[in-house]
């Protein structure tokens, strides 16, 4: 008799748009493990104990998305290194011992995307990132251990991207300020995070950021562009991108982390995206 899969879920509030079950199951097909993915809707009360109630019922491991990363990382026994100066945890693994440990992908997730899909080095370049959320403190340090020029992070609350500067300063040549406040361009790399996308508002950018070289990337991933993604096609930049390229490999580390496999992301990004450029 065939044994149950090991389950393993995504949760978050809204969830009905996650790709992460698609992207999983194509991953278990890739490497023969044999795992059910399912989207977990959790209420913004009940999020502590909807996980507590997974992992009692057997759930093997978790992926967290908005707006709970800061709550999973409350929740978790330990921390990988990452997570813990990240303050934010995207990956809840079961351990053996019956404790949780909570890992943060999003960083190398990003990080290899703009290797793969942008061809991009970010050692000496300057890097603007736009917004101080909970998506932009799992980043940060996969960034500055790359050794940019400038990481500059731009926010509406200019306090809340200081004090994000503040928290990683030893790691590298980081700054924050308020989105009217930003140093003139261009970037090289330009990181879209705020929630504005979402909300189809006026992002509010000024026109010297975008140059010849500018790469811009939208941390949200969408069949059609984003907000964002117009602008900065508007303003002439010449690699333009969501984030479905991160979103493929934060999951592959996530995966790598419960299974001990790796799958190919490429072969996933051909199936699920087979009209996007290489």
């Amino acid at each position: 008799m065939t044994p149950e899969p090991d389950r393993y879920a995504v949760i978050g509030n809204p969830i009905a748009h996650s790709r992460s079950p698609e992207i999983h199951q194509l991953f278990a097909d890739q490497t023969g493990e044999h795992i059910s993915y399912e989207k977990i809707l959790a209420e913004h009360d009940d999020f502590q104990d909807a996980i507590q109630r997974f992992f009692e019922a057997g759930g093997r491991g978790l992926n967290v998305t908005l707006p709970f990363k800061g709550d999973a990382f409350e929740w978790v026994d330990r921390r990988t290194e990452l997570a813990e100066h990240a303050g934010a945890v995207n990956t809840l693994i079961a351990q053996d011992d019956g404790t949780c440990l909570g890992a943060n992908t999003d960083g190398i997730g990003l990080l290899r995307d703009l290797k793969k899909s942008l061809r991009l080095s970010i050692q000496d370049t300057r890097i603007l990132i736009l917004g101080a959320g909970g998506a932009v403190r799992g980043i940060l340090e996969p960034l500055l251990q790359e050794k940019p020029a400038l990481l500059l992070i731009a926010n509406r609350t200019p306090e809340r991207a200081e004090a994000l500067a503040e928290h990683f300063r030893a790691h590298g040549q980081i700054r924050g300020c308020g989105l009217g406040a930003i140093e003139p361009g261009p970037y090289d790399l330009v990181v879209h995070a705020t929630s504005a996308a979402l909300q189809d508002q006026d992002l509010g950018l000024p026109d010297t950021l975008v140059g010849p070289q500018t790469r811009c990337y939208d941390l949200l991933y969408s069949d059609t562009a984003t907000p964002f993604m117009r602008w900065a096609k508007a303003q002439g930049a010449p690699q333009v991108t969501d984030g479905f390229g991160m979103l493929l490999e934060q999951a592959a580390e996530s995966f790598y982390l419960w299974r001990g496999k790796r799958p190919d992301t490429a072969m996933a990004r051909n199936y699920l995206r087979p009209d996007a450029p290489p």
